[in-house]
């Protein structure tokens, strides 16, 4: 009868970038689970009494603390490693911002913005009193060591994984990574307690988080890029969620993005009297990019959907 073990992945143990030949620091066999307490993205640069000025000192070094490698029993290159996301929970505080330099609109915003959020209620946190947000936590970051030799960054993600930020990777969710080199070699970090698709802005809700993990193999699947399966899930309430729409038209699909989230924030900062910036945050949180149609030659079509049960009645 096969033994399936309990891990606990030591806090102290993490890495700021991706390497074939980092060492591993705990191993495992295929039915394995791992327990992991992560670190927020800024590893603790970014806390609950911040202002907007860290924005301007991070160090862009210690972002993206990475909690591993584990290495794999038997895992061989042309594998899948199945991630089973059994358990994940936000800490008591998390922060979004705007980040000078990155974003979808990274030229017209500027100026550094940063809000702290109270996570503390367990299933939902605030904006302002009147703007519920539910917490559906996920790993922005969920990797194997790169095929290719030598470091690399942990923005952009690659065909091995990395910083996909894939908000549907929830509970009950299992994501399939190719195996690229013997051992696989998984890391993870970069907890979001909440993210819209698309994380406009550039950060979801960033926090620490409890997580673990049940670990397989697929023998031989031989995938050329990441896969996943979802958890059944009702986001923002009940089958009867409305949601608001902009649009975006045009022949590059990044522009009319763009131009879908700048008439959202527009919408958003007019219709609930905020300013722009925090409608652009609000965005990256809760508002969903999605692709229309890429068939209609020369312009495509990208709607931002704004869920309206979010904003509760005074």
């Amino acid at each position: 009868m096969m033994v399936m073990t309990l891990h606990i992945f030591p806090e102290d143990r993490v890495h700021f970038y991706w390497d074939r030949d980092l060492e591993p620091v705990i191993r495992i066999s295929p039915g394995d689970t791992v327990s992991y307490e992560l670190r927020e993205v800024s590893d603790g640069q970014i806390n609950p009494a911040s202002t907007p000025e860290v924005l301007r000192t991070l160090d862009w070094g210690r972002v993206y603390p990475l909690a591993g490698p584990v290495y794999v029993e038997g895992a061989e290159v042309g594998d899948a490693l199945e991630v089973e996301i059994l358990d994940i929970h936000p800490g008591p505080w998390g922060w979004s911002a705007i980040i000078p330099g990155f974003g979808l609109l990274e030229d017209e915003f500027r100026e550094p913005r940063l809000k702290i959020w109270d996570l503390s209620r367990g299933d939902h946190t605030y904006f302002r009193e009147d703007i519920k947000i539910p917490l559906e936590p996920f790993c922005g970051t969920m990797g194997v060591a790169p095929k290719e030799a030598g470091r690399r960054a942990v923005m952009p993600p690659g065909t091995h994984g990395g910083n996909m930020d894939i908000k549907h990777l929830t509970r009950g969710s299992k994501l399939l990574l190719p195996v690229l080199v013997d051992g696989a070699l998984f890391s993870v970090g970069d907890p979001h307690a909440a993210q819209g698709d698309g994380e406009v802005c550039v950060t979801g809700i960033e926090a620490p988080m409890h997580l673990s993990l049940r670990f397989d193999l697929r023998k031989g699947l031989r995938l050329d890029a990441p896969q996943y399966t979802t958890s059944p899930r009702l986001r923002f309430g009940d089958e009867g969620t409305r949601y608001y729409s902009t649009i975006g038209i045009g022949p590059d699909l990044l522009e009319a993005s763009r131009d879908a989230i700048r008439r959202m924030v527009s919408f958003i900062a007019e219709r609930w009297k905020m300013e722009r910036w925090e409608a652009y945050i609000l965005c990256s949180v809760v508002v969903d990019l999605r692709i229309n149609e890429v068939v209609d030659k020369p312009n495509w079509i990208v709607s931002a959907h704004l869920p309206l049960s979010i904003f509760q009645e005074k």
